[in-house]
């Protein structure tokens, strides 16, 4: 069963996901992120080439011809099939179709109201279902 774990208050999505992705491939897993949508894809690669200089993330989108052979792919589309089923790090508003896929999950949720009423949705979206769910909050300090 999938394991999910929920990191809140988190006040920039996209370098929290890059933080963990580097974490995740340093233990030499394979990674999946769904973004929002296309635009946050985006600004997802970009950050992911310029956020650390000491550290490469190898990483393609998910319809690219190298996807089956690259440890992090991006995707926008939550019901996409993807090669890998390692982690998932979901930075969208919806539980995303194919998360009992893979062997871990991580919510990322924002300090916007928003983000964090659509993560509490999700949080209880999971529970009922029985997923084992551990929840971490982001230390802003």
């Amino acid at each position: 069963m999938t394991r999910i774990d929920f990191h809140s208050n988190v006040p920039d999505k996209i370098a929290y996901a890059c933080r963990l992705a580097r974490k995740a491939r340093k233990a030499d897993f394979r990674i999946v992120i769904l973004t929002q949508d296309r635009a946050q894809m985006t600004r997802l690669d970009e950050m992911m080439w310029t956020f650390s200089e000491h550290d490469f993330l190898p990483h393609v989108a998910l319809d690219d011809a190298l996807a089956s052979q690259t440890p992090i792919l991006l995707t926008a589309d939550p019901a996409a099939e993807v090669p890998h089923h390692d982690i998932l790090i979901n930075l969208s508003d919806t539980p995303p179709a194919q998360f009992a896929r893979f062997t871990r999950m991580f919510e990322i949720i924002s300090m916007d109201g928003t983000d964090r009423d659509a993560g509490r949705q999700r949080y209880t979206y999971y529970k009922q279902r029985g997923y084992p769910l551990t929840h971490f909050v982001a230390d802003n300090t």
